[in-house]
């Protein structure tokens, strides 16, 4: 979501470094205008004061401006320590004194657009036009894709995972059912904490139809699966990290949106196809629960999700 805010930088002649955890590195290294690219060695969710200040030591001096985008007060801390003249970056948590210069947090909780919301650091107008954009080399991705057996356009990608919970996560039994009705393959994305949700849709899913489900959740790597990604038919996935990979690749994708919603965080894509119940005209009763962002269904049924069914991500694909 913050690739448009990068190509904005680079456009107007900033030579960008980004600063990103391991998790997601990769996904910075797939965009042409990023030169380089700084792994933190900090575990995700953790304060790790030292290592901050240390590294924070080794970038002082080497730039002029930093971008800070994650909202946190620890964020902020890196490039203070680092002395960087320009910090731009949200108010925040608090942070106001760590930045030189700020942009007012949302009003009243409001969860705008994401990537408009990033691309404000920019001091620029004319974010309604920005769409997030992937690059995979060839060459790199045949290589990905001759060591996992796949051909080009020759399967489907399930994403069905979100870290967030399962109020964003599309029933295993309609991902397993909509596999079984494809005429080409499904290779199945996610991390190894999706490994047993995976595991349950291949089984399913090959139950009724030979091979018709590869597993590789939690045995590819990042730049593995954005290869992967990249190089597929289409791409069925919840509201996740993956969603806005397919999207960046300007892939035929279907978007499946349960508790949370696509007007915060959209595919950004002309070839998506987002469903939610929210905007499904006639659905009865209304969802007047929806867009609840909740982690589990307060109400226990999670029918934003359960009442989407199979047949309706099939007419898409």
């Amino acid at each position: 979501m913050t690739e448009p805010l990068l190509r904005r930088l680079h456009a107007r002649g900033e030579r960008l470094t980004v600063g990103a955890l391991p998790w997601v590195a990769p996904v910075y290294r797939a965009m042409p205008q990023v030169t380089e690219v700084i792994e933190f060695p900090f575990a995700h969710g953790g304060l790790q004061w030292r290592a901050r200040r240390a590294l924070a030591r080794q970038l002082r001096g080497k730039f002029d401006a930093t971008y800070v985008c994650p909202n946190s007060l620890k964020s902020a801390l890196l490039p203070w320590w680092a002395d960087i003249p320009r910090r731009v970056g949200y108010q925040g948590e608090s942070r106001s004194w760590l930045l030189t210069q700020t942009l007012p947090n949302p009003v009243n909780g409001a969860r705008p657009p994401m990537v408009a919301f990033y691309s404000a650091l920019s001091g620029e107008a004319g974010l309604e036009t920005d769409r997030p954009v992937l690059h995979m080399s060839m060459v790199v991705g045949d290589a990905v894709l001759a060591g996992l057996s796949l051909q080009r356009k020759a399967y489907y990608v399930f994403a069905p995972g979100a870290e967030y919970g399962p109020a964003k996560r599309w029933p295993a039994e309609h991902f397993a059912t909509l596999a079984r009705q494809l005429s080409l393959p499904v290779v199945l994305l996610g991390s190894s904490k999706e490994a047993q949700l995976c595991a349950a849709i291949a089984s399913a899913a090959n139950a009724g139809r030979a091979g018709q489900c590869l597993d590789l959740s939690g045995r590819t790597s990042l730049d593995q699966a954005l290869a992967v990604i990249a190089a597929a038919r289409a791409v069925v996935s919840n509201d996740s990290g993956l969603m806005h990979v397919a999207a960046a690749f300007a892939l035929p994708q279907v978007a499946i949106f349960g508790s949370s919603s696509p007007l915060h965080t959209p595919p950004l894509s002309t070839r998506a196809q987002v469903l939610w119940l929210k905007n499904e005209p006639g659905y009865q009763p209304p969802l007047d629960c929806a867009p609840c962002y909740a982690r589990a269904c307060p109400l226990g049924h999670t029918r934003c999700l359960v009442d989407i069914s199979p047949a309706q991500v099939l007419r898409f694909l």
